[in-house]
């Protein structure tokens, strides 16, 4: 499926009965794409399959009966048989858009009225290319999914696969390991793949939330209690660092313990023992520790609410994860992961992301990160009533809040901007060229619209022989 590479050309399949329509289209489309031709049904099939090209526009008035859209509908089954990703943009005239409907209804991509303005068609065209680009990507990744799988966690970005090789490197070690990220990113996932890669992945894997858990009740959580040492201790228990022993125990939210629990901790890590609540018995741990927090731990050293030795305590290697919005060309690739697994779940047949929630999804911010993404489609599958998640169905359609001049300007080019990047994978010096604007321009709006910036190549920072002048 994939375009062969040589090739800068994607290609296009044009089936249409008229014959000068044909020549006119293929002369219009020549300079940017293959142009590949086919008059009826069977000459369509067969050059889908030998070509296998990005987009097919297809004519729904095809020979033996050109007046009759049933010809074109088969036709629109035939393609999505041999590839059920393929993008199909019908063509129709204005007296036969219910016809057209029924096709979006069976699969097409897209629809465009006669006569076709090509102005149009030539924007519809390059966001269908884009759209099938990221669907082939995604499928190449989780092939190599399939061999080299993170525990769920999914992104082909460079920022991503960096994370992914600190995985690799850390698991190998017992060091502790403290992990860096905004809420959603995926700290937990990122902790069990350190420890599913481990030699410690045949034991226990606990994780508690020093967040989650009232402050008095806590270090019973932890470090257990014995029998009658406070009151409603009716029996000995272990707390969760003892079922941790020769496992990996996970410290979440690291930065919501209290000050008097990070002296314990800290002594746990400096002696690999603990003692229960009400005891008196040392127990010795054997335990790896990772501990995670969005907070800004040296924010809260500065002012007294952490302590400074045990953050380096924890800090031996310190991983962190990107948020969603500074990996933008994974956010499809998630998507389209997580709708398939809701469809799944619920039952539902497989549906796909309408042309609107595509770029819904791709201009959004996204504060909440992957598990925000994860709701939204999750939420949609249940909602949607057609075969096509919609940006509605995502609750990503504008609203009607009033902006000042300058808030709306602000939020325009920073929707402009992140697209730009996510066409480009984050090269901003590509993103520039695109939008007709100098590199250091971009950075500022990077800065001034909070837009963090992506890692990009030395070459891609070193000008080039026509931008020295």
């Amino acid at each position: 499926m994939t375009p062969d590479p040589k090739i800068a050309k994607p290609k296009l399949l044009l089936v249409d009965d008229d014959e000068d329509i044909r020549s006119q289209m293929k002369w219009a489309l020549a300079p940017e794409y293959e142009v590949i031709l086919a008059e009826d049904g069977p000459s369509a099939c067969n050059a889908f399959k030998q070509n296998r090209p990005l987009i097919t526009l297809l004519d729904l008035g095809l020979p033996p009966r050109p007046n009759d859209p049933e010809e074109g509908l088969a036709a629109l089954s035939a393609l999505l048989a041999i590839d059920r990703l393929a993008k199909i943009i019908v063509i129709t005239g204005q007296a036969e858009k219910q016809n057209a409907l029924r096709a979006i209804g069976q699969g097409a991509y897209d629809l465009l009225c006669k006569p076709v303005e090509m102005e149009d068609l030539k924007i519809l065209l390059k966001r269908a290319s884009h759209v099938a680009l990221l669907e082939r990507e995604y499928c190449k990744m989780q092939r190599r999914l399939d061999a080299d799988a993170f525990e769920g966690m999914i992104g082909s970005s460079p920022q991503i696969q960096e994370v992914f090789a600190t995985v690799r490197k850390v698991a190998t070690s017992d060091a502790p390991v403290l992990i860096l990220g905004e809420s959603g990113t995926g700290k937990e996932m990122a902790a069990l793949a350190i420890h599913q890669r481990s030699a410690r992945k045949e034991e226990a894997f606990v994780a508690i939330n020093c967040g989650a858990i009232p402050e008095a009740l806590l270090e019973s959580e932890l470090f257990g209690h014995e029998k009658g040492s406070f009151t409603g201790a009716h029996v000995q228990r272990q707390g969760r660092i003892e079922m941790a022993s020769d496992g990996t125990l996970f410290l979440d939210e690291i930065g919501e313990l209290p000050l008097l629990l990070q002296v314990k901790v800290l002594r746990f890590l400096q002696e690999q023992t603990i003692e229960r609540v009400g005891g008196r018995s040392k127990i010795q741990i054997d335990t790896r520790v990772i501990a995670a927090t969005n907070v800004d731990l040296k924010t809260a050293m500065t002012q007294g609410k952490f302590r400074e030795d045990l953050f380096y305590r924890l800090a031996v290697v310190s991983l962190r994860l990107p948020a969603l919005r500074e990996r933008p060309r994974d956010i499809l690739v998630l998507a389209r992961a997580f709708l398939e697994k809701a469809c799944a779940g619920s039952g539902k047949e497989a549906r796909d992301f309408s042309s609107d929630a595509i770029l819904a999804l791709e201009s959004y911010a996204w504060p909440g990160n992957v598990r925000e993404l994860d709701n939204r489609v999750r939420r949609a599958v249940i909602m949607a009533e057609g075969r096509h998640i919609t940006a509605a169905d995502l609750e990503l359609t504008d609203n009607d809040e009033i902006l000042t001049l300058a808030e709306a300007r602000d939020a325009a080019e920073r929707k402009v901007l992140i697209k730009g990047l996510a066409r480009h994978g984050g090269s901003v010096m590509l993103a520039a060229r695109d939008l007709g604007v100098s590199r250091p321009l971009v950075y500022d709006l990077m800065e001034k619209l909070g837009i963090p910036r992506s890692k990009t190549k030395k070459n891609d920072l070193e000008p080039k022989e026509d931008e020295k002048e």
